[in-house]
């Protein structure tokens, strides 16, 4: 867990500035690629910790090895889910919701690695492949927020 609490802490320091916006860059502003970084990571581990490991199901998905074997994500490539979707946010929001998915990483460590989460594209991933997915994912929308507070 320590790359996503690293990243995770790099969100933090961008807090304040969650109001700027590059439209070159992205449609959405700052706070909205952090709120959604908070919304995905909370709403996925929660899922690991509800799933049945005998529900598993492994499929050949190209997209997942393809990002996860390059350990990127394409720029604009794939929409996200109505739940991830930020609706209303500020500073103060962010600031608490920064708490609330700090203590939602720590319980990574206790789910059994046989738990799993269903991503849109994906298919199932297993724990580690579920967190190799959050960084991947939280790193992608760092580097847009680094690039929206370039200019």
């Amino acid at each position: 867990m320590g790359k996503l609490n690293t990243l995770l802490i790099e969100f933090e320091s961008v807090i304040s500035k969650q109001e700027k916006l590059n439209i070159d860059v992205s449609k959405s502003n700052v706070g909205w690629h952090i709120e959604h970084i908070f919304l995905t990571t909370n709403g996925v581990i929660d899922y690991l910790k509800k799933s049945n490991p005998i529900d598993y199901k492994w499929s050949f998905k190209m997209s997942k090895f393809i990002v996860l074997g390059l350990k990127k994500i394409p720029h604009g490539r794939a929409k996200a889910p109505k739940k991830a979707i930020p609706k209303i946010y500020n500073e103060q929001i962010l600031r608490e919701h920064f708490i609330n998915v700090k203590m939602k990483i720590q319980e990574l460590e206790t789910i059994n690695k046989d738990h799993f989460f269903k991503h849109p594209y994906f298919g199932d991933l297993k724990l580690n492949e579920t967190i190799k997915f959050l960084e991947i994912h939280a790193d992608h929308h760092l580097k847009i927020i680094k690039d929206i507070l370039k200019n």
